[in-house]
């Protein structure tokens, strides 16, 4: 049985690939799981600096939860489709919003449902020009379960994600740019070369500032001006006990490339 997700370490890249390519790399429980187990891995791994992730395949990204698995569960008890659905989805896009290191999707094609969310909850995304999404669950009598419902409208605004929820329509990669959903949209050819240009320019900087500026906006950007500019001044503090921050203000000041030990 092959893996449902692939891991490769690309210098201080790793690249994750969701292969399940004939159901359109749609999410099972399985490839859930093997998503976080790979991210605790990752995080643990202080040669890595950023991950990627994209489908395998010339069709989908991910066209969502495996609704012929999580049918049984419903059928089962609303108990256990909550518990094995609903919540597994939602601990996975949480990992990956709150992840401490930058997590880029590569959108290669399909990205319905629950590959849209993953596309919504990740840090930055690049599309290619043949992707396509959208939230499709209202077609299934279902509203969005991954975090949908939530992240969409503060990406969007409220009545552009609502008519997408709503009508369950398609749209295109320009679509998604125009929403903030993707930072760029590429050539299919060009897809990886610019996820992969991407998370270079960001691995110049301190490991450990990134993690502290992703951790400020992500917990910052649902909570009040107040609480959030309590949260950079929290974050702020720690970068200050690092040698990061030393080596950074040295470089600038002297000059010179900065050469950070994440410490």
């Amino acid at each position: 049985m092959p893996d449902t997700v692939l891991y490769e370490k690309k210098e201080r890249i790793a690249l994750l690939t969701l292969n399940r390519p004939e159901k359109l790399n749609a999410l099972d429980y399985a490839t859930n799981d093997r998503l976080l187990a790979f991210l605790d891995r990752i995080e643990a791994d202080d040669e890595i600096g950023a991950v990627i992730l994209t489908g395998a395949g010339d069709r989908a990204f991910s066209a969502g939860g495996d609704i012929h698995e999580f049918t049984e569960s419903i059928k089962r008890s609303t108990e256990e489709a909550v518990r094995e659905f609903c919540r597994r989805g939602q601990r996975m896009t949480a990992r990956f919003e709150a992840f401490p290191k930058p997590v880029i999707a590569a959108v290669n094609g399909i990205a319905f449902g629950g590959g849209c969310e993953i596309t919504e909850s990740v840090h930055l995304a690049v599309a290619s020009e043949e992707a396509i999404f959208a939230k499709p669950e209202i077609n299934i009598g279902i509203p969005p379960t991954f975090g949908g419902t939530q992240r969409l409208p503060r990406l969007a605004g409220r009545k552009r994600a609502l008519e997408l929820l709503l009508t369950g329509d398609t749209f295109g990669p320009e679509r998604a740019y125009e929403m903030g959903l993707v930072n760029k949209v590429v050539s299919k050819v060009d897809l990886l070369p610019a996820a992969f240009d991407l998370a270079n320019r960001i691995l110049r900087h301190s490991p450990l500032a990134a993690a502290r500026i992703i951790t400020a906006v992500t917990r910052g950007i649902n909570t009040t001006i107040e609480e959030g500019l309590l949260i950079e001044r929290e974050q702020f503090a720690r970068m200050c006990a690092t040698e990061d921050v030393l080596e950074g203000l040295g470089a600038w000041i002297a000059r010179r490339t900065p050469s950070y030990a994440g410490k």
